[in-house]
């Protein structure tokens, strides 16, 4: 079945003729919502490891090697250098330039992505990263999750919507490109979630800005996380995958043509997932959606003011 939507896997034959392996690397750093700068105890739906269960740790050279060492890597002509749990510029310049060096040991590596939170890019960070734009491409990954305020109160946050154009503006402006990262089923309350409008609102603010890339994800509940008390508790019910599904067809039909779906759902490792049952297949999610599409007539960009 055609997609109806940019695919990262599409995008990256055309920019680099072939798809790119994804590095996953622990970079060892934390978050200004756990330490205390902003916040304790991190968002509500964020793990111990700050979405990095899946990374064994060791060293950044250590992590990099491995995996190109390893068979799967055997089947990409280039790789992505992916940053990927907590705040990947929650440190001093000098060591973000260190990190992110240290990942960088193979020519053949055509892309630094690296994830963090709007209000941890400043003018310094956004010039560090710049730095790496020789012979590579650099992404900066930001966390929205939501436009809404009120959502990012009741989810432990940490900063406001505003944050989230300002950091956008300051790496468009030094050549890094941006891929935003939203979810789709988030409490606003206890018993109360975000639908349409609020969905709606958090689209329309990225189609506002120069973001190249949306990650879309499903809310799954985490065991041993606040969300999973709140669940457990009867304060949260997980959308089903219809309702996901629907929603998310939503958001495509809405965004910019232009922008490139690096995703179109969330994953959570099995042994760590609460509900909903239907996240863990995550082969199913994606077929779901694209018949949903096809069905109904829609494409990406076809109800975009």
């Amino acid at each position: 079945m055609e997609k109806r939507y940019n695919t990262l896997s599409s995008e990256l034959r055309r920019r680099y003729g072939s798809r790119l392996g994804k590095i996953c690397i622990d970079g060892g750093f934390t978050c200004p919502n756990r330490d205390g700068t902003c916040g304790t105890g991190g968002c509500i739906f964020c793990g111990e490891r700050g979405s990095g269960e899946h990374i064994t740790p060791s060293t950044i050279e250590n992590q990099v090697r491995s995996y190109l060492a390893s068979p799967a890597a055997s089947k990409f002509g280039g790789y992505i250098a992916y940053f990927q749990n907590f705040t990947n510029t929650y440190e001093d310049p000098g060591v973000l330039r260190g990190r992110y060096s240290e990942a960088l040991v193979d020519p053949r590596i055509r892309v630094l992505s690296v994830g963090t939170r709007p209000d941890c890019v400043d003018r310094e960070r956004a010039d560090v990263l710049a730095e790496f734009l020789q012979g590579r491409d650099v992404w900066c990954e930001l966390g929205l999750q939501s436009a809404s305020d009120k959502t990012a109160r009741f989810i432990n946050r940490g900063y406001d919507t505003a944050r989230f154009g300002n950091a956008v503006d300051l790496l468009r402006s030094r050549g890094i490109e941006v891929i935003a990262h939203i979810i789709i089923g988030l409490p606003n309350g206890v018993r109360s979630r975000e639908g349409e409008r609020e969905l709606a609102e958090t689209v329309r603010l990225i189609n506002s800005l120069p973001v190249s890339g949306v990650k879309i994800h499903s809310l799954y509940v985490m065991k041993q996380t606040r969300l999973c008390e709140l669940y457990e508790s009867g304060g949260y019910e997980p959308l089903s995958l219809e309702e996901y599904v629907s929603l998310a067809s939503f958001a495509i039909c809405r965004l910019r043509p232009d922008i490139v779906l690096h995703r179109v759902t969330g994953d959570c490792p099995r042994a760590l997932l609460a509900a909903p049952s239907w996240n863990a297949y995550k082969t199913r999610v994606i077929s779901s959606l694209d018949s949903y599409l096809e069905a109904h007539g829609l494409y990406q960009g076809c109800l975009c003011k």
